[in-house]
C-alpha cells in the first residue's frame, strides 16, 4: 500500500486549492466602448464618466481591468466573439442576452427628440413621429416600442454629429440621442451649428444603462453581483457622486 505524501505537500495542494479561484480571475477584464463622449471617449479624464463609474467599480469588486476603445459594431461582435470580456454602454434589449449577461443599470440615459429650431413638430406620443425621417445611430436599442413601430421612418447614421447636420440641412427632420451626450456636444464638436437645433420636450424614453458580460466569460454572473454591489456602495459612500460632478453631470 502506498504511503500518505508528505506533510509539506499537502500543504502545497491545499495551497493551490485555495489560491485557484483567484488565479482565475487574475487576468484583467477587458472593457470595450465606441467613443460616446462624455461617458466613453479615451481623450477625456479618465476614459469618459462611464469608464471611470465602471472600472472603479470592478476594481473594488476585485477584478483587475483594461479598457479599449473601437467602433460599437466591432465591440459588439469583438464581445460575441470573445475578444472582450465586458462591453461597458449597453441598453438592455432581448437580443444581447443571447450572448451577454446584464448587470443591473449603473446609470439613466435620457434620450431626448433633436429638431431644427422653430421646426414646430409635435411629439406627445410615438404615432405623432410616423410621419417624420429620424437619423438613428447604427446598432443602438433606443427603447423597445420604438424599434418594434414598423412605421417609424429611420435613417441609420455613424453618430450624432452625423445626425444633426443631417438635421440642421433639413436631409432629416429630427434626430435621436442621449440628453447628456447632445449637450456635451453642442458646446463641443456641433458648437457652430447649436443655435439651430432644440429639443423636443417630451423625451423618447430613459434608458438604463448596463455593463454586458459575455456569456462565455465563466465568471458572469459572479462579475454582475460584485459590481452591482459596489455601484452601491459607492452610491452610499459618496464616490459615486464625486466622479459625476468631475465630469459636470451632478
Amino acid at each position: 500500500m502506498q504511503g500518505l505524501p508528505p506533510l509539506k505537500t499537502w500543504r502545497v495542494w491545499l495551497l493551490s486549492l485555495v489560491l485557484l479561484p483567484w488565479a482565475a480571475s487574475a487576468q484583467p477584464l477587458r472593457l470595450v466602448a465606441d467613443s460616446w463622449p462624455p461617458f466613453t471617449d479615451q481623450r477625456l479624464p479618465g476614459n469618459g464618466v462611464a469608464v471611470e463609474l465602471v472600472s472603479t467599480a470592478l476594481s473594488r469588486a476585485g477584478y483587475a481591468n483594461d479598457y479599449r476603445e473601437v467602433p460599437w459594431q466591432r465591440a459588439v461582435l469583438g464581445l460575441q466573439r470573445g475578444d472582450y470580456d465586458v462591453l461597458i454602454t449597453a441598453w438592455y434589449s432581448k437580443e444581447r442576452e443571447a450572448f451577454g449577461y446584464f448587470s443591473a443599470p449603473y446609470l439613466v440615459n435620457r434620450i431626448r427628440v433633436v429638431q431644427r429650431k422653430g421646426a414646430g413638430i409635435v411629439f406627445d406620443q410615438l404615432a405623432d413621429l410616423h410621419g417624420h425621417q429620424i437619423a438613428v445611430r447604427r446598432g443602438y436599442a433606443y427603447s423597445p416600442a420604438f424599434t418594434a413601430d414598423d412605421q417609424m421612418q429611420t435613417v441609420e447614421v455613424s453618430s450624432f454629429e452625423s445626425a444633426a447636420h443631417m438635421v440642421q440641412r433639413g436631409r432629416v427632420s429630427l434626430a435621436l440621442e442621449d440628453e447628456y451626450v447632445a449637450r456635451f456636444l453642442f458646446n463641443d464638436s456641433l458648437k457652430a451649428i447649436a443655435d439651430d437645433l432644440e429639443f423636443l420636450p417630451m423625451p423618447l424614453s430613459e434608458n438604463g444603462l448596463h455593463i454586458l458580460i459575455r456569456l462565455t466569460h465563466v465568471e458572469h454572473a459572479e462579475i454582475a453581483r460584485r459590481f452591482d454591489a459596489a455601484i452601491a456602495a459607492m452610491q452610499a459612500d459618496g464616490s459615486y457622486a464625486a466622479i459625476m460632478t468631475r465630469y459636470g453631470l451632478q
